[in-house]
């Protein structure tokens, strides 16, 4: 086995005074060294309270530098990461810590209520809140970590993605595949020290903590951590910090190019505008076009990298839609139901191999087979490769909806919408929306003399769901659809639903 690189540790020793994190809202910068002084201090306390290798500490917190602070504090100690979606319901989020067992769980201001209240119903032997925090990344005289052998194999991450069944799976990052998804996009992404990111994108996914995070930090850039979603806010510090590369969902462009701000905005920096997690309307590519500035799609998941594929600024323009080819060191394979490689522009599934891809989901062995065969990642997504290599995602074998950059199982709302008394039968689906990319809609059949609003659904949907998880729509129906074996017809909801036709 070869042993794991504290990378942070080589690039405060290579570049120790370059601006490493900007914190906007409490407008704390920390360079490289100061960076890795303060994830030092934090492995040092963790080990001085009882953290050891193979141990998880979960962070319950907003977009901050102490999401990154932490995981290479695990990192030095051979500790496990777990950032907690702190939009999930207070079940899904004891679900989580059941499942994962941390021995710390840090919490920083507006969740100290939830905290509590989770550490009430699943027993976490250490609490560290924020103002804690704060002291022991400030204090030089703090215990030392102990080193820590730690191997490429071994896990430094579980991040909590949704399941078909509606249950969070934990998906296990090793240090391989988080640093070679960052070696991978250095090379494949041309990025350099000189390039500065914002991550407004929530740092409990892959797409906030790994997508251009990490990769930015390994090539000694600089990393912007803002909450403030609001296009004046945001279009401020893209100018203010020089920003270079940003990533944000079809729902924050959509916002950005309809703001009066946008159009006087300056760019002056930036080179390139990515989107991810849902597809991006045409509008929108043709808003940054018109300011000269290079705008493209990207397509990844939590399970490989998450990112797996380039295309070039200038062929984005001619493939309109188009996530590029494979990066450097991926192999990606279109496949058909037997598994055998299709032609092109035949559509089947994506199927990735790679460094960059995960280890297995937390406690789920027989998820771990289904989805890992053969050394080769099985997406469920779909997707045809052109004439010229490039790769288009036409959609998901599964029905998972992507709602503003979140993922919503069907079944999960499903399941508590038939427990409301007035209802008879449901099928969740997901229908085209220019601002969220696809809307949570539920299609109801109510029972025989009953009636409810669609207010009061999502009022008895409030404290059992997300709220992103709770539907935008509710229509009223007579009868579903149902196939021939008598299952819902949901392509067939979405037909009608999508013409007008249900009502």
């Amino acid at each position: 086995m070869r042993r794991a690189t504290d990378w942070l540790q080589s690039r405060a020793r290579l570049t120790p005074h370059k601006l490493a994190l900007v914190e906007v809202e409490t407008g704390l910068r920390l360079t490289y060294e100061q960076f890795n002084v303060r994830a030092g201090r934090l492995a040092g306390y963790l080990q001085q309270h009882g953290v050891v290798r193979g141990d998880r500490v979960a962070l319950l917190a907003p977009n901050s530098t102490s999401y990154l602070e932490l995981l290479f504090a695990c990192a030095k100690i051979g500790a496990l990461f777990v950032p907690l979606n702190y939009r999930f319901s207070t079940p899904e989020l004891a679900y989580v810590l059941n499942d994962c067992a941390p021995k710390v769980l840090v919490y920083f201001e507006p969740y100290a209520n939830l905290a509590h209240d989770l550490a009430a119903r699943v027993p976490v032997p250490l609490l560290l809140e924020q103002q804690g925090y704060e002291r022991i990344v400030s204090c030089a005289d703090g215990a030392a970590a102990i080193p820590v052998e730690v191997e490429l194999e071994d896990p430094w991450a579980i991040i909590y993605t949704g399941g078909t069944t509606g249950q969070a799976k934990g998906v296990v990052l090793s240090h391989r595949a988080i640093l070679w998804n960052s070696i991978n996009t250095v090379l494949s992404w041309g990025l350099t020290e000189q390039d500065v990111t914002p991550v407004y994108m929530p740092m409990f996914h892959t797409g906030g903590l790994n997508a251009l995070t990490t990769p930015v930090l390994y090539a000694g850039g600089t990393v912007v951590v803002g909450r403030d979603l609001t296009p004046a806010a945001v279009l401020e510090v893209l100018e203010r910090e020089r920003c270079t590369i940003a990533l944000f969902v079809p729902t924050v462009y959509h916002s950005l190019v309809t703001s009066p701000e946008f159009t006087a905005a300056q760019f002056t920096t930036m080179h390139t505008f990515l989107s991810g997690a849902a597809p991006c309307p045409l509008s929108i590519y043709e808003a940054f076009w018109a300011k000269g500035l290079a705008f493209k799609e990207g397509y990844g998941l939590t399970e490989a990298g998450p990112n797996n594929f380039y295309i070039h600024p200038e062929r984005a323009k001619q493939k309109i839609g188009s996530v590029g080819v494979p990066m450097f060191h991926n192999q990606i394979r279109i496949v058909d139901e037997q598994g055998l490689d299709v032609g092109t522009d035949v559509t089947g599934e994506v199927w990735i191999q790679g460094p960059h891809v995960f280890t297995g989901y937390w406690n789920k062995p027989e998820s771990t087979a289904e989805t890992l065969v053969d050394g080769w990642l099985r997406t469920g997504d779909l997707a045809r490769r052109d004439a010229d290599g490039c790769h288009f995602i036409v959609g998901r074998k599964k029905d998972m909806i992507i709602t503003g950059g979140e993922n919503v199982y069907p079944l999960e709302v499903e399941h508590i919408l038939e427990q409301h008394p007035a209802v008879s039968e449901v099928a969740v689906v997901g229908l085209p929306d220019t601002k969220w990319g696809e809307a949570v809609t539920a299609v109801l059949v109510l029972r025989p003399g009953v009636s409810v609003s669609p207010e009061q659904l999502k009022e008895y949907c409030t404290d059992k769901l997300a709220g992103y998880k709770i539907p935008k729509q509710f229509l009223f129906v007579r009868d579903l659809p149902k196939t021939s074996v008598g299952k819902i017809d949901k392509k067939s909801i979405v037909h009608l639903s999508t013409h007008n036709e249900t009502a």
